[in-house]
């Protein structure tokens, strides 16, 4: 009898201390957003600086390509910390990311089929296809690339109730996508280039038109997220125990893979294929604030934002006047640290 007040004082504490946790991790990351977009502002091709004010493309500089690649540039990674947050959770599995289900596949076809279109000539079926997607043009067919290798998998997996299929049917979609890709940029090497830009990643293009498409995907799909937090609290339980609750499993998974296929897609339209933030972004949620996901996923695409954005200001100034690719300092600092997190795991 006198163990249980002990009991519930030990509760309240560890209550109060994940509490704490949460409110520093969001603080933080508020912090770390606001000090990298003044960082974006001022870095440039030529280094570190901001445009003399008597400077007549000071305004251009600063207004229409500075502020709309850092904001873009959040957007992107806050949509794929939001993917990544909702694939872990859909699939409870820590290695899943947002593109498992053939969306990266699909896009990057999509985009080397509207790169191709001309010189393709002799392949009448390669060709209808791309002068369809080329009417969209690369945005819009990796956007529709993107959704149709989601939908080629559920269509293989035949719907989305048993989870083993659909990791399977979406390795499957991913590897036979990117091998007609490989085969579309063989007949027609001049796409290659190009296919190289989207597939590493860049936030050099991203303008107000991009900020008002990421800005309208994340306000789709975070209330919605947030709304669907408690399915994904109930897959953690089980199978069993979720349909105990009377969730209706198969339902559920369709709409948070069709969540997570519309994040994916319109950061991959933007963006192309950057690595590792939608891994990454929720893992360093987790370990920093363990929390239920209605914060986990917030938290993630706040997280995501924080990464890409860190990982563009670096792009931009690491070498310049000469910039890197951000999907290869994405890769570099989300691998460096997962396999720190590996390798603190196992010493401990």
């Amino acid at each position: 009898m006198m163990d249980q007040p002990l009991i519930a004082a030990n509760r309240r504490l560890d209550t109060d201390l994940a509490a704490v946790h949460r409110r520093s991790l969001a603080v933080g990351l508020a912090l770390a957003s606001i000090a990298l977009v003044l960082a974006g502002l001022v870095a440039g091709s030529d280094g570190w600086s901001l445009p003399r004010l008597d400077d007549a493309g000071a305004g251009l500089i600063i207004g229409q390509i500075r502020v709309p690649r850092t904001l873009g540039a959040w957007m992107v990674g806050a949509l794929l910390g939001l993917a990544g947050a909702i694939a872990q959770g859909l699939f409870r599995n820590p290695l899943a990311d947002p593109y498992l289900l053939g969306s990266a596949a699909g896009a990057s076809l999509a985009v080397v089929l509207v790169l191709a279109v001309g010189s393709l000539g002799g392949l009448s079926t390669v060709m209808t296809a791309a002068n369809g997607l080329a009417r969209l043009g690369l945005v819009g067919a990796a956007f529709a690339g993107a959704f149709a290798g989601v939908g080629l998998t559920l269509i293989l997996a035949r719907g989305a109730q048993h989870t083993p299929r659909l990791l399977l049917a979406g390795v499957v979609v991913g590897v036979v996508l990117s091998a007609l890709g490989d085969l579309v940029s063989s007949l027609a090497p001049e796409a290659l280039r190009s296919k190289q830009v989207f597939m590493l990643g860049t936030t050099g293009f991203l303008g107000w038109t991009s900020v008002g498409v990421l800005s309208a995907g994340l306000l789709a799909t975070l209330p919605l997220a947030w709304r669907l937090a408690r399915v994904l609290d109930a897959l953690t339980l089980g199978e069993d125990s979720a349909r105990s609750l009377g969730l209706s499993l198969a339902r559920w998974r369709l709409v948070l893979v069709a969540l997570l296929a519309l994040a994916t897609g319109i950061a991959v339209s933007q963006a192309g294929l950057v690595a590792f933030v939608g891994l990454a972004a929720p893992h360093l949620v987790r370990r920093c604030a363990p929390a239920p996901n209605a914060y986990t996923l917030i938290a993630s695409a706040a997280a995501g934002g924080t990464l890409l954005l860190a990982a563009d200001v670096l792009a931009r100034s690491l070498i310049a006047p000469r910039e890197l690719p951000v999907g290869v300092v994405t890769a570099v600092l989300g691998g460096g640290y997962l396999l720190w997190l590996l390798r603190q795991r196992r010493l401990g």
